[in-house]
């Protein structure tokens, strides 16, 4: 059941975008980065999905990262969950080294709710 090529398969341009979705990008991210229209990377997903036979961008990421990182499609069960809590672990960390941003801003717009109601 190898119906998933393998990344040679892809351009460079199809390449890039499947990396930057496969992290996590959404479209309109991959356009700005890359310097292109959302309808092009809309269009490039296209392509990238037909040539690999998947139809989901959570196929694209396991496949993206299967085919990087030299994991095998036909693992045992116990492999593949061992291989996708790496992943998420892998995730989880990059989540958590931006800072603490997502908690920052929050605590932020709290204290200036507290300083307008008190002006008032």
């Amino acid at each position: 059941m190898d119906h998933r090529g393998d990344i040679a398969a892809l351009t460079v341009r199809e390449g890039q975008v499947a990396e930057r979705i496969a992290w996590g990008a959404s479209q309109k991210e991959v356009a700005d980065d890359l310097g292109i229209s959302r309808y092009t990377v809309d269009n490039i997903l296209r392509k990238i999905y037909e040539k690999l036979h998947i139809g989901k961008i959570n196929e694209l990421s396991a496949w993206w990262f299967c085919t990087t990182f030299g994991i095998s499609f036909d693992l045992s069960p116990l492999k593949r969950t061992i291989g996708a809590l790496g992943l998420v672990a892998v995730f989880v960390v990059g989540e958590v080294n931006q800072d603490w941003q997502f908690c920052r801003y929050r605590a932020e717009r709290v204290r200036m709710e507290r300083i307008i109601r008190i002006k008032e």
